[in-house]
């Protein structure tokens, strides 16, 4: 494990499929929205007339709730959270959902009580991922500096982000086709192999 992540005591996460197992259906969504498919949606209704965007974003807003409801905690989320908690770390979400959707998963998957509303950021309150604005308004907001923070998520625009704002990043997935080497610190398979790599790295100390 490097330095910078051993040493950091502000934690960012992804939320669906980093802090959650996956359950949205994109392709369905797509195919709700009128979407093509394998596009990035929120570029794709971004880039459509303002009045039809209204219309795409309501609509998106209700997939987003109808999945909150069914998320479950993805392996070790919920004792790595509780960890870096009691040892008095911050805590903070950057998201492509609205802020109010991340808001109940983590009530969802029994962490809630572990982030303060204002250190969770959807895409209503920071450009989308891997914009490194969502991050910047973190540090700000804690007042640290990007060597003390971590980036972790499941997919490479959360190891972008994590790059782009110059803090370290930690992709999360089990699955060997999925991997950005060269935006990675450190890969591990789940949350609860990276609490046991920091347990051990806390009692090395």
């Amino acid at each position: 494990m490097i330095e910078h992540i051993r040493r950091a005591d502000h934690w960012i996460f992804d939320l669906d499929g980093t802090l959650t197992q996956p359950v949205h259906d994109f392709e369905r969504i797509r195919a709700e929205l009128g979407l093509p498919s394998g596009c990035d949606i929120l570029a794709t209704i971004a880039s459509r007339p303002a009045a039809e965007q209204v219309v795409l974003h309501q609509q998106l807003d209700q997939w987003e709730y109808f999945y909150a409801d069914m998320v479950q905690p993805a392996i070790g989320a919920n004792e790595l959270l509780a960890w870096l908690g009691e040892r008095g770390y911050r805590l903070g979400i950057l998201t492509r959902n609205k802020r109010e959707v991340a808001l109940r998963c983590l009530d969802v998957i029994g962490v809630g009580s572990l982030f303060q509303p204002s250190s969770v950021l959807g895409r209503d309150e920071a450009l989308a991922k891997p914009d490194p604005q969502g991050i910047h308004l973190l540090l700000d907001q804690w007042q640290a500096s990007s060597n003390q923070a971590v980036m972790v998520g499941d997919f490479r625009f959360d190891l972008e982000v994590g790059r782009a704002a110059g803090v370290a990043t930690i992709h999360v997935d089990q699955r060997a086709d999925r991997a950005w080497p060269a935006l990675t610190d450190l890969k591990v398979d789940t949350l609860a192999e990276l609490h046991q790599q920091l347990i051990a790295v806390s009692a090395s100390v």
